[in-house]
């Protein structure tokens, strides 16, 4: 038997629903709206963000070809003076306004890849004791702390070292080998800059080698590799980039100092003759000498150098991208 239908009921009710859809429509489209003014927000915030990025990115760029410009404007005397013999001049004499390069371009490659040729082993050992061997552990925090530390020590304090210290010992195995014992010298400088450039291949080194996957090593290991197999047929071939990074990293280091090379090295304008000679090298020559320049040519030489100096930094980190790039790909 049916029903009976109230109809006032149902009518009721329709409108009890309209309603009710009605407002669930209206909490919508506010919620779109907020939607719509939350994300217009974000985007105008990314957008600000990303100007802010662009701005100072440019500005680096900025920066470092106004360092350049300057050093060639300053340069302009010398550059009308000497000429291109400049940079193949062995003769340095202020005093009769002969200026060459040779020298100073010499000591600094000099100490610098010798340098970096000392500290490469123990940068790699470091790397790899903290990063594979005792990652974690108040050890292995002392070590990185360590030679964080190495990093932060002025390089004055260096010199001061490598005057009380090394500089004996370079002596007496100078007069131990049969040659001019003084213990400064080309030798002597490279020593001290092994010590500074140590901290950043082995911080790099040692991040690089936390990151290789696990997996990886695993996998090696269930072959039966042993723990120096892993590290040179997996760790190393996955970190190459890195650590060359690292390497190149270093290697600016020591081609900038200044003040620790400045105490140990002699600082006589002469050519080296062999890696226990002394000699200068560009940056030491200009804090040496620029407070004395009281000639035109003589200071705008200095100033000369600095860009020989730069130029030289930028083409060997040029040269060190590409041969990373090519680790990369590969």
């Amino acid at each position: 038997m049916d029903t009976p239908v109230n109809n006032d009921l149902i009518t009721r009710s329709g409108i009890t629903l309209e309603r009710v859809i009605s407002s669930e429509k209206i909490r919508d489209a506010v919620k779109g709206i907020k939607r719509i003014k939350r994300s217009h927000r974000q985007i105008k915030a990314e957008s600000i963000f990303r100007r802010t990025l662009t701005i100072v990115g440019l500005s680096m760029v900025v920066l470092v070809f106004g360092i350049m410009l300057t050093l060639i404007v300053q340069s302009f005397p010398s550059l009308k003076a000497l000429g291109v013999g400049y940079l193949w001049g062995q003769t340095w004499d202020p005093v009769r306004d002969i200026y060459g390069a040779l020298p100073f371009l010499m000591g600094t490659l000099l100490t610098s890849f010798t340098a970096l040729i000392i500290s490469i082993p123990f940068s790699f050992a470091v790397a790899i004791f903290l990063g594979e061997y005792y990652p974690k552990g108040w050890l292995a925090n002392f070590l990185k702390n360590t030679v964080e530390l190495i990093a932060a020590v002025p390089s004055v304090i260096y010199g001061f070292w490598g005057l009380a210290v090394l500089v004996p010992i370079v002596r007496s195995l100078e007069v131990s080998i049969g040659v001019p014992s003084i213990g400064y010298g080309i030798f002597t400088s490279s020593l001290i800059l092994a010590v500074m450039v140590i901290p950043y291949a082995a911080s790099l080194g040692r991040s690089m080698i936390q990151m290789v996957p696990s997996n990886l090593k695993e996998a090696a290991y269930s072959l039966g590799a042993t723990r120096w197999e892993v590290i040179r047929s997996v760790i190393l071939p996955y970190t190459r980039s890195g650590l060359f990074a690292g390497i190149l990293l270093s290697l600016g280091r020591a081609l900038g100092e200044t003040m620790a090379v400045t105490m140990v090295i002699g600082n006589t304008p002469l050519m080296p003759k062999n890696l226990f000679s002394t000699g200068n090298t560009m940056a030491s020559v200009i804090a040496n000498e620029l407070g004395e320049a009281d000639k035109a040519v003589y200071n705008s030489a200095l100033i000369e150098l600095g860009l020989v100096l730069f130029l030289v930094t930028v083409v060997i980190n040029m040269i060190g991208k590409k041969v990373i790039g090519r680790f990369t790909n590969e």
